[in-house]
């Protein structure tokens, strides 16, 4: 199964991200979780030790790696470069484990108009692609409030795309932006999930305001997760009701695909 979860930041698509991951594992799967937002924080929603988590290294930010798999220097202008770079021994040879898991933070992919990036960006879609239209395990993307990182083919491929919302207007206006992008590159199950809702009225307001949008689950507001967030840890260990409510919503986006 391949996930991309989204929505604006801040709204908890990283916490679903990690605890998805854990549940996928928990089952005896193996999982590749995916940081492609460069505001990287799943290392640490995973439950990775500060330590740990300071000493990863972003794809984009690996020049030697990256000069070595397209034949091109990172920053340079011009000449020839490989358009399908050699990936495939990417996930095992960089990826940081733990618990049956596999994560990889991907960097920000830079605008043309940036400057000269061409060799970054085409080793992190070739390795995207290669994860969501290749690989046999789960895999789990967590986006920024965009899909910069996903071209048609391999949109396609996506089997599910979770965007995350909470109550307000700003959130409700990225989720329609993000959805119209993901059915625009041929995603074909593309889902709201309801976060940090704090009774009925929330839920309400999100049912009224996401249009032909359909919600998967709601997941309630709970100081557990930021107790976690304090402490460095997942909240896969810290709040059983979150666990609960994203285990309800995982059973619905599974029997989706059946």
């Amino acid at each position: 199964m391949k996930i991309a979860i989204t929505g604006k930041g801040g709204v908890g698509k990283t916490t679903l991200a990690s605890v998805l991951a854990h549940l996928f594992a928990e089952e005896g799967k193996r999982v590749i979780a995916v940081d492609a937002d460069p505001d990287a924080n799943l290392a640490s929603a995973l439950g990775i030790p500060k330590e740990d988590a300071e000493r990863i290294k972003p794809v984009s930010d690996m020049a030697d790696l990256i000069e070595e798999r397209t034949g091109a220097k990172p920053g340079g202008m011009g000449g020839i470069f490989k358009l399908n770079p050699k990936v495939d021994d990417l996930p095992d040879g960089i990826g940081y484990r733990m618990n049956g898991i596999t994560l990889l933070t991907m960097g920000k992919i830079k605008a043309a108009a940036s400057g000269c990036y061409c060799y970054e960006n085409v080793l992190l879609r070739s390795l995207l692609r290669h994860l969501i239209v290749e690989r046999s395990e789960v895999v789990i993307v967590d986006m920024e409030a965009g899909i910069e990182h996903l071209t048609r083919g391999t949109a396609e491929s996506v089997d599910v795309f979770v965007v995350v919302v909470e109550p307000g207007q700003r959130s409700m206006q990225t989720a329609k932006t993000v959805y119209d992008l993901a059915k625009g590159l041929g995603v074909h199950k593309v889902f709201v999930v309801a976060n940090k809702v704090r009774g009925p009225e929330d839920l309400d307001f999100i049912k009224k305001n996401i249009g032909e949008m359909e919600i998967v689950g709601a997941v309630s507001f709970n100081h557990a997760i930021m107790e976690a967030d304090m402490k460095g840890s997942s909240p896969y260990f810290y709040s059983a009701d979150t666990v609960h409510q994203v285990k309800e919503l995982k059973k619905k986006i599974e029997s989706s695909l059946s």
